[in-house]
């Protein structure tokens, strides 16, 4: 297969995965081997950031306010404190990331934990898209913060998913289906960025990549979109997804068994 279409997939791939609670690593994972492409630290950084403008652009005035309420000084604002939030939410994964570096990356290479990652992802989403409590509210309080904060540390690990553990934790805190969403992507914002700047440091994107960089964002913004409109207005349309990734566990846990 030629070289552009090969990179055409994985950013389709990257852009609908990111934000789709079924893990973009475990997918790029497998659809990389499946392709026989080796990819750059480079040419992920161009796909994240794809996505990660995707957000931007779907909640530029929401991120601009809570911005502007931290530069202000109003940390008692509804927008300070969404702010202060999700400073406090991306600490987790920041240490986490920091100490354990080389476990991570060394956990991408192997093929059965990514089938375990999907599996728990999996069992996340049927677990959580059960009514277990009345889920009233708009914006998460500073424990529950933290503690989906450490969620999206734990999606780290490839094969979980970053959307799916952090919105699910939003969720089992008593955070309504549509808000749990939202907050899981802002909050993924400083993590992301700040995952980038430190893999390529001062280098610049290669341009050869900038188109990659698009697609993931078109089909990342379309995938921001699809989520919020459609999946928030019931949380039990999750088990769907959580099906899909315990089938896909199976099969990729099976694969790395009989290979």
């Amino acid at each position: 297969m030629i070289e552009w279409l090969k990179i055409l997939i994985l950013a389709v791939v990257q852009g609908i995965t990111e934000w789709l609670p079924i893990s973009s690593s475990g997918h790029l994972v497998i659809f990389q081997r499946l392709l026989d492409y080796n990819a750059s630290v480079m040419f992920d950084v161009a796909l994240h950031f794809g996505t990660l403008m995707a957000v931007f652009v779907y909640f530029g005035r929401e991120i601009v306010d809570i911005v502007e309420a931290l530069f202000k000084g109003k940390w008692n604002s509804e927008n300070g404190k969404m702010g202060l939030l999700l400073i406090v939410s991306a600490i987790p994964a920041a240490v986490f990331g920091y100490l354990f570096k080389e476990v991570f990356e060394s956990a991408f290479s192997s093929f059965l934990l990514v089938g375990i990652g999907f599996g728990i992802t999996g069992l996340i989403l049927f677990i959580v898209s059960f009514d277990f409590r009345k889920n009233v509210k708009k914006m998460p309080s500073w424990i529950d913060s933290v503690l989906i904060g450490f969620a999206q540390a734990l999606a780290i690990f490839p094969g979980i998913s970053r959307s799916g553990s952090t919105i699910s934790a939003g969720l089992l805190r008593g955070m309504d289906t549509k808000n749990a969403m939202k907050f899981s992507f802002l909050m993924s914002i400083p993590v992301i960025f700040g995952a980038g700047i430190l893999e390529i440091g001062n280098n610049a994107l290669p341009h050869e990549l900038i188109w990659a960089t698009l697609v993931a964002f078109v089909v990342g913004l379309a995938s921001i979109h699809f989520l919020l409109k459609v999946i928030s207005k019931d949380r039990k349309n999750l088990r769907w997804f959580g099906v899909y990734a315990l089938l896909l566990a199976i099969l990729v846990v099976g694969y790395s068994i009989l290979k």
